[in-house]
């Protein structure tokens, strides 16, 4: 822990676990929380704004960011709106654009520029980053997601991307950039090393965060011995 409190990138944890949330958030390494339709959805949530109000009576101290899931953009604004109103913590997610391919930015405008606060996600390119931050008011706290990892599995290194991205919005102190979908630890520390405000984790990457600084000749022995009794219990033979 004392390596993450050196970091200047900031973790928020992604979930839609009630009890894991309101734990993770009471941790002084956590300094915001968020969630979107597809976690909410596996963990059988139903009734969506029930879920978000009660996750809001526990956590009011931390930034927490709830995702619209209508795919019209006027009913994107009814929700955004509702969403926001939700909370002074409250960020609301708007896609970068809509399943038929539109583009979100002038709804992204007018809900900025109408002092919601916004993380707008989902995207991609840099040309995406570029109208996105060019769409959001500059007196309105605002957070752009780039989906690192997934911009990886498709075999295109995302660092630079991220460098790019933050040369974008660098003179503009009330946009953040955000690393989304990370893949493993290691991607904490590479935010950081490419000056990234914010990386979400999941709980099965902050579960290895008793790892960190761990001995890596001992981390060796510790395999050797993992592979060598798993052998034992399945009694193989040659």
């Amino acid at each position: 822990m004392r390596l993450l409190s050196s970091l200047a990138v900031k973790i928020y944890a992604d979930g839609a676990n009630k009890h894991e949330m309101i734990v993770l958030s009471s941790k002084d390494y956590i300094k915001g929380l968020t969630t979107n339709p597809s976690l909410m959805r596996h963990s059988g949530i139903t009734d969506y704004s029930e879920f978000c109000k009660d996750i809001l009576t526990h956590i009011s101290n931390k930034p927490i960011l709830f995702e619209v899931f209508s795919d019209d953009f006027y009913e994107m604004e009814r929700q955004a709106r509702i969403i926001s109103s939700w909370g002074k913590n409250v960020y609301v997610k708007i896609p970068v654009m809509n399943t038929r391919r539109e583009s979100s930015y002038e709804l992204i405008r007018r809900l900025s520029y109408a002092n919601i606060k916004l993380n707008v996600t989902a995207i991609m390119t840099l040309e995406q980053v570029e109208r996105v931050s060019a769409s959001l008011s500059l007196a309105v706290p605002s957070i752009i997601s780039i989906f690192v990892g997934r911009i990886a599995d498709t075999g295109v290194y995302p660092v630079q991307i991220i460098k790019d991205s933050k040369d974008i919005i660098s003179q503009t102190p009330s946009k953040e950039l955000l690393w989304a979908s990370p893949r493993e630890l290691l991607n904490i520390f590479q935010a950081n090393s490419a000056g990234c405000d914010i990386i979400t984790v999941n709980t099965s990457i902050l579960s290895k965060l008793n790892l960190l600084g761990k001995d890596l000749t001992e981390f060796s022995l510790e395999t050797v011995r993992m592979f060598h009794s798993d052998a034992e219990t399945a009694g193989y033979v040659l």
